[in-house]
């Protein structure tokens, strides 16, 4: 069983900066790939980034790519995304996943556990 909790969500003003966290807990194996999406008002859950079992690599959607950046920390079971430049477009409930099967994806259906969702706010 895997539980997965996000956090560091909040209200920014454009061109601020949020860090956010997720923690995972239970057997999650030796491997596995985390990623983040978010779901905006109105539009379908997108993804945001993935991260491989080591860090090895990252993608990131092209919306985001020079403004986040995913990391994790293997030792605390989290995987971070620091957002800086947030645009008013960014505003979404943001949600971190667990791919126990592979390293990683782009593809929602791949992942086993998701978490609960932090809000990102991003006001003009």
């Amino acid at each position: 069983h895997v539980q997965l909790q996000a956090y560091g969500g909040g209200l920014v003003q454009a061109g601020g900066s949020l860090r956010l966290s997720c923690a995972a807990s239970g057997r999650t194996g030796s491997t596995y790939g985390m990623g983040w999406f978010r779901q905006a008002p109105g539009k379908e859950r997108e993804f945001v980034a993935t991260i491989s079992w080591n860090g090895g690599w990252t993608y990131y959607t092209d919306s985001v790519k020079g403004r986040f950046t995913i990391s994790r920390d293997n030792v605390k079971n989290t995987v971070y995304l620091q957002m800086n430049s947030l645009k008013p477009e960014d505003t979404a409930v943001y949600y971190c996943a667990a791919d126990l099967e592979r390293s990683g994806s782009m593809w929602s259906t791949d992942y086993d556990y998701w978490g609960q969702g932090t809000q990102v706010t991003v006001s003009s």
